[in-house]
């Protein structure tokens, strides 16, 4: 005899317990599509037409950057391929989901970010292009980056590492070196550039902890270090190592005290007291 069909309703819940943030998001979408009908066909092209968040991120993420040069289908399928290839694209993407959700005040659904926040669309296209970096895929790599900067107003290098639980607020204007590193549970906020100094080659931009909180409009700059859980204040130049668990703030940057929480980049408070120079 043939197996029985598993019933629609226990489908819904296995995939709810295997993938929550999944699952979140189609709830969402179902009740979106009541509440804005005129929007339904964008929640099922973009959502419910899919059976994951992998095959949504590649659908929205390739309308987003398909140009002349570049068709969205052929983007789609480089798309597909990474993910398949790499199941922590999908982690990074869901982990920079619920970061956003948790820090911004302005994302009250899971959707949001996959539909509308360029700050997280230019992270998994620039993950996108990592990955085609580390397949030797240089051109294809350059060429997503150039179309995520004219789209988004985001540069980030294909060659930079950046880690899970990732929040970028705003997103306008963020520059990311080919360097760089940056750790889990980042926050920054627009107007961020972690660069270089000059025309040397090498080793050249900045390494970022885990749990760093990076304000508006902030320029991290040359081969430092800016430990876990260290602050930096908006609109900041920092040109020296920041030690772990300190908020810094001026031009250049000094130490002005402690980061006031264990994991500033979680609670995005901003606001220091009494300064500390480094003398």
């Amino acid at each position: 005899m043939p197996a029985r069909k598993e019933p629609t309703s226990q489908v819904t819940n296995r995939v709810a317990r295997l993938d929550p943030v999944w699952e979140k998001i189609r709830h969402e979408a179902q009740a979106s599509v009541e509440q804005e009908p005129l929007l339904g066909g964008m929640f099922h092209s973009s959502i419910l037409h899919h059976r994951t968040l992998e095959q949504a991120l590649a659908f929205r993420l390739s309308q987003k950057l398909a140009s002349a040069e570049m068709s969205e289908q052929i983007l789609r399928e480089i798309m597909d391929a990474a993910h398949a290839d790499d199941p922590g694209l999908g982690e990074a993407a869901r982990a920079d989901i619920v970061a956003t959700y948790e820090r911004d005040p302005a994302c009250n659904r899971f959707l949001k970010p996959l539909l509308y926040f360029k700050g997280f669309q230019a992270v998994q296209a620039y993950r996108i292009a990592h990955w085609l970096c580390n397949q030797g895929r240089s051109d294809f790599a350059s060429l997503i980056q150039m179309r995520v900067s004219e789209c988004f107003g985001v540069d980030i290098h294909p060659g930079a590492r950046i880690g899970k639980g990732i929040m970028i607020d705003h997103a306008h204007s963020i520059v990311v070196g080919e360097t760089a590193v940056v750790g889990d549970n980042v926050s920054m906020l627009h107007s961020v550039t972690l660069g270089g100094t000059g025309k040397e080659d090498g080793d050249r931009h900045p390494k970022i902890g885990d749990g760093v909180l990076i304000g508006a409009g902030a320029k991290v700059l040359g081969n430092i270090r800016v430990g876990d859980c260290a602050r930096i204040a908006a609109g900041s130049v920092v040109l020296e190592d920041v030690p772990a668990r300190k908020t810094v703030a001026g031009i250049p940057a000094r130490i002005v005290g402690e980061a006031g929480c264990a994991q500033p980049s979680l609670t995005m408070d901003q606001l220091f007291g009494g300064r500390t120079d480094l003398g």
